[in-house]
């Protein structure tokens, strides 16, 4: 995270998002379900306090979180949730790596997100 997108508050608990690996935003913005233009209006969360979008990471370096009630992926159709799990799990991968790689924001997206473009 660049020293000017660090210090923001999550919405849910209110505590420092302290680094995209744990900002549900950034990873948002990766998978290309926000723009550039929302990355910088929308309210910060981390991760785990999105339970929703964090149920489809799927990585040993992630802890696994499971949703209770009807926005548990067991209630979805199964290739929507294997989809869903490689598109978010990809995403999360991606902002562990471009941390260490210097992009420019704009290249943080996965490559099928900057090529739509």
């Amino acid at each position: 995270m660049a020293k000017c997108d660090e210090g923001y508050l999550c919405e849910v608990c209110g505590r420092e998002v302290k680094g995209i690996t744990e900002s549900d935003l950034y990873l948002r913005y990766v998978t290309g379900e926000i723009d550039g233009q929302a990355l910088l209006a929308s309210p910060e969360r981390h991760l785990r306090c999105n339970p929703f979008l964090a149920q489809f990471i799927v990585d040993s370096g992630f802890a696994p979180i499971s949703v209770d009630g009807p926005f548990s992926k067991e209630f979805m159709e199964p290739t929507e949730v294997v989809a869903k799990e490689d598109l978010v799990t990809r995403g999360w991968r991606r902002l562990r790596e471009v941390r260490k790689l210097g992009l420019p924001i704009s290249e943080y997206p996965l490559e099928e997100v900057r090529s739509e473009k």
